[in-house]
């Protein structure tokens, strides 16, 4: 699947420059020859540790190479914590190492500083092997190290992906990114992180084998066995990885009416939600998740009187630590995979929301609404669903989760209380360009938690009568995302809804039915200023009733005769990798489709911590 790495050819030379740059402070600090260099077994068949070879006050040019040490800009990755950068190529280029002797020499180190300070900025991280477009793929070796790249993001390149030319690429080279990423792997044991057994075994097998040209390098191997012991004594777990999220978010009424006409008192509130979550594999290719929260956002609904304009990242729990999601991801066969809920489980689990701005409320979206299509929320809580790849277009998607699984009492349990039967297509037939076809079947699950107070009618007729009302729903949707460039995506959705009352709520209601719509345009520009940013607007329909033939007590309309719009924009700002600002703000044109009501502006400010 993926090209080789030749074990004994050469590749682009010029990528030796690059990533000798991980191994910076061996070559300033010392030389080689080039009989050395092309011999590398000699130089190491006594021990794995040997002593380079000094090289007179002249230039050492090795066979094959391809960049000049002006071509350099040496940052050790231990002082910086970043990756290193190179500067720009010149015609024709020879690797030099020199000890310095004389002024000539001093000055020369003085321009790598330069070429230093001034080229740090110059590229950015190559986070897949396949990405150095000079680099022939195939061998297992090759492979390897593309894992580990991807998820140690340990090697860089130039500008344009490249390693600039046709020459071959050495052993040492391969060495040299192995190294940088045995150095990264070190670092982030070290910070707390975890590697797994996997990995592991990976960077034994890989220095086992490239053990010479790493000592070349100035890396000792022969005490790798302890080194690896080091990492594994000190990793979380060989078998779980840990994640964390944590949401700070100030928000407030802007102005406004709410749901009955009454003005809206403007108060800030600053609130949290925390998520740690446990990635368990126990094969490479299953996922065992576990999600831990807690939070104290509240629900604006219960200041707005609607759930129109809901905030993504609620969670109105007083800061109590609970289990909020358990499922077991596996694969079954090649292109199947197969996923059994235990608690918290959602649509969005299994299947793909078609939707850029999709974040769950940590990133993108400020909105409960603008996350994603709102047939989906009701969608939970137990169950089972598969996702399967039908050739390069296709993918279906198929889940049954109960509400009230773990309850055994009569009306309850998995099959015989209220449940949702998903089944979802998305075709994609050019990349950049996806759409969603869903189809959903409800029973006792209809309330999206968006929207007008009567489009969630099971909670409206429970508020009114105090009683429970059963209801059966189809809902339709259609979900559209089309890359127009690499930072431009326009999208969005429409949903249709067709509930019935299976139920009088005491003789209080009818038997009848009602049509519940939503709609929304996205659009999104992903990277815009910085990698990681994205700017976000979305204009849409809230969840609304259009027709209804059930009459309510105390003649309370049916139906939603008033359109609203809900207006959102954001931006989320990368200030590090794992440090993100989010400002944006919501607006509703006629809170709970209600002309009669004034504007309705809620401003929020997010800060996203994620490691």
């Amino acid at each position: 699947m993926f090209p080789m790495f030749y074990k004994s050819g050469l590749f682009s030379s010029a990528m030796l420059g690059a990533m000798l740059l991980m191994g910076a402070e061996v070559i300033a600090t010392e030389t080689m020859s080039v009989t050395e260099l092309t011999q590398p077994q000699a130089a190491v068949a006594n021990s794995s540790d040997i002593v380079l070879e000094q090289v007179p006050n002249n230039t050492a040019e090795l066979t094959n190479s391809a960049l000049t040490v002006e071509e350099l800009a040496i940052v050790p990755l231990s002082e910086t914590n970043q990756q290193p950068a190179v500067a720009n190529s010149i015609e024709e280029p020879a690797l030099v190492a020199q000890t310095p002797a004389d002024e000539s020499q001093t000055n020369l180190l003085e321009q790598i500083k330069d070429y230093n300070r001034s080229g740090r900025n110059s590229l950015g991280a190559i986070t897949s092997v396949t990405e150095l477009l000079d680099v022939s793929p195939g061998d297992w070796a090759y492979d390897a190290l593309r894992e580990l790249v991807e998820d140690y993001k340990c090697i860089v390149g130039y500008p344009d992906r490249t390693f600039r030319g046709n020459r071959p690429t050495s052993r040492y080279e391969f060495a040299a990114g192995l190294r940088a990423c045995l150095d990264r792997i070190q670092e982030l044991i070290a910070a707390g992180g975890s590697v797994t057994e996997e990995d592991l075994e990976k960077l034994r097998t890989l220095i086992q084998q490239f053990d010479a040209e790493l000592a070349v390098l100035g890396t000792r191997v022969d005490n790798l066995d302890s080194r690896v012991a080091f990492l594994e004594d000190h990793q979380f777990s060989t078998t779980t990885k840990l994640e964390g999220q944590v949401i700070f978010g100030l928000a407030s009424v802007i102005t406004g009416d709410d749901a009955d006409g009454n003005e809206i008192n403007e108060v800030p509130i600053f609130a949290d939600r925390v998520r740690l979550e446990l990635n368990t594999s126990f094969t490479g290719e299953d996922l065992l998740f576990t999600r831990l929260s807690a939070g104290n956002f509240p629900e604006f609904s219960s200041v707005t009187g609607t759930f129109e304009g809901e905030i993504g990242f609620a969670q109105p729990e007083g800061n109590d630590v609970g289990l909020e999601v358990l499922y077991y991801s596996f694969p079954i066969g090649e292109n199947t995979q197969g996923i059994v809920m235990a608690s918290g489980g959602a649509a969005d689990d299994f299947a793909s929301t078609v939707n850029l701005l999709d974040g769950d409320g940590a990133e993108g979206a400020v909105s409960a609404f603008g996350t994603r299509n709102p047939i989906y929320f009701p969608v939970g809580d137990a169950g089972a669903a598969i996702t399967t790849q039908l050739g390069d277009i296709f993918e279906l998607s198929l889940g049954y989760l109960a509400g009230d699984a773990s309850n055994p009492a009569e009306g309850n349990g998995l099959f015989d209380g209220s449940y949702s039967a998903l089944g979802q297509l998305v075709i994609s037939p050019f990349e950049g360009l996806d759409i969603g076809l869903t189809y959903i079947h409800s029973y006792n699950q209809l309330d999206t938690g968006t929207g007008s107070n009567l489009s969630n009618f099971q909670g409206f007729v429970s508020d009114l009568t105090g009683r429970n009302l059963a209801t059966s729903s189809n809902s339709y949707g259609v979900e559209v995302s089309w890359q127009l460039s690499k930072n431009i995506v326009i999208g969005g959705w429409g949903g249709y809804t067709n509930a019935r009352t299976l139920s009088t709520a005491g003789g209080q209601v009818n038997r009848g039915s009602l049509e519940i719509w939503n709609w929304a345009a996205t659009l999104g520009f992903p990277d815009l200023g910085k990698e990681g940013n994205l700017l976000g607007f979305i204009v849409g329909m809230e969840p609304k009733v259009t027709e209804s033939n059930i009459i309510l007590p105390g003649g309370i309309a049916n139906e939603d005769d008033d359109t609203s719009l809900h207006i959102e924009a954001f931006y989320q700002y990368q200030i590090t990798d794992n440090i993100a600002i989010t400002p944006g703000v919501i607006w509703l044109t006629a809170p709970n489709h209600n002309d009669n009501n004034d504007d309705l502006v809620i401003g929020t400010i997010r800060a996203t911590f994620s490691f």
